[in-house]
């Protein structure tokens, strides 16, 4: 297959403009600081009662070009616009909320309240949460979309994440010496734009993670295992159909270099077949902002027709498989961390349907993207 990768060159191109040492690092820096502290509209050490009032959000638009036989599919997309505030009070509460809206078709413009939630850190390293908030696990679940290597979530987690990611409910967590944990319950329910109908049932949630940085002799290292489970339920629209979900992640990075990993299961209902797969993910720091990229992703389901093929790939094969390859390759250019950067990606992509009614793919996909966030 010939792949004219229009987008990702021009996006080649920009970064061997842009180089690292294009302005001093200290005078982008302060360019930097100063237009995203605009969005910090009071802070105060000494009121009791108010903290800090800011502004949050993400601003992501990408172009994706998809390429499968002699069919191609093309599209410029605002991929999430999202503003929202953080509310610090009394030293110990932070009040977050914050909406998705969609500037490109306008139709609806509000699409949803994503975070809604009011936490209590009673210390600095534990937390209460109360309210619509995300639901971590799988390597990129856990991973917000404004820190992404990758300009989108693996397959893994399209198919075994919940992509609504925000659900009403109650979380704790925190830190005790090397150990992280998360326990959560949430209401899965039949979706709207906001809460929610709380009526199909909860999710629960534990997590387990050890910091092995110091016994590896590396800057990070985190292993976390993650358990999900939820009722089956038809009212149930918020989440996957997936009644249990084990799955464990190792993330380790040292200076230019870093690696990320998942393997997770996940066992169906309601016609949804039991579930697994894996992703690796290396990557490397070249020069100051510049990071290169790979991941491969494999997904299995024990049944015909349990996998679901991500985003783009999606507009041109519409139904579902049962065996999942993909290999990616992508290049990002940070101009203020992940506040501010660029990403571009290939994919290349093969979905197995022995069922043979039409989720059978072979193809490749190319995608660059903007990334704003606040």
């Amino acid at each position: 297959m010939k792949l004219k990768c229009v987008n990702l060159l021009s996006f080649l191109l920009l970064l061997s403009v842009v180089r690292s040492d294009a302005l001093p690092a200290q005078a982008a820096e302060s360019t930097y600081d100063k237009l995203w502290q605009l969005a910090e509209l009071y802070a105060s050490e000494t009121n009791p009662v108010v903290q800090g009032l800011d502004l949050s959000g993400r601003f992501q638009h990408e172009h994706a070009r998809v390429w499968e036989d002699d069919r191609t599919y093309d599209e410029w997309n605002v991929r999430r616009a999202r503003l929202g505030v953080n509310l610090d009070f009394f030293r110990e509460f932070t009040l977050h909320i914050e909406a998705g809206f969609n500037p490109q078709e306008t139709d609806p413009f509000y699409l949803r309240l994503t975070d809604a939630f009011l936490q209590w850190s009673p210390t600095s390293r534990a937390a209460v949460k109360v309210g619509k908030q995300g639901v971590p696990f799988t390597m990129d679940g856990s991973t917000s979309s404004k820190e992404l290597l990758t300009i989108d979530r693996s397959n893994l987690a399209n198919n075994m994440w919940f992509p609504q990611e925000y659900l009403p409910g109650v979380s704790f967590s925190g830190e005790a010496s090397n150990w992280v944990y998360r326990v959560g319950a949430y209401s899965a329910g039949e979706r709207n734009r906001e809460f929610g109908r709380l009526n199909a049932g909860v999710v629960t949630l534990a997590v387990l993670g050890y910091d092995a940085a110091e016994e590896l002799g590396v800057a990070s290292a985190l292993l976390r295992g993650t358990y999900v489970h939820q009722n089956p339920d038809l009212n149930n629209t918020f989440t996957r159909q997936l009644r249990h979900v084990a799955s464990v992640n190792f993330e380790v990075e040292d200076g230019w270099w870093g690696l990320r990993s998942d393997i997770t299961t996940a066992r169906g209902y309601l016609g949804q077949s039991d579930l697994w797969g894996a992703t690796i993910m290396p990557f490397l720091n070249v020069v100051a902002g510049l990071q290169f990229v790979g991941r491969y992703t494999y997904l299995s389901s024990e049944g015909a027709n349990g996998v679901r093929l991500p985003r783009y790939e999606n507009k041109l094969v519409d139904g579902r498989g049962d065996r999942y390859d993909e290999l990616y390759l992508g290049v990002n250019y940070y101009f203020y961390g992940h506040k501010l950067k660029l990403q571009g990606g290939v994919n290349f992509a093969n979905m197995e349907d022995r069922a043979n009614d039409g989720g059978r793919y072979s193809g490749v996909a190319a995608t660059t993207g903007l990334r704003v966030s606040w």
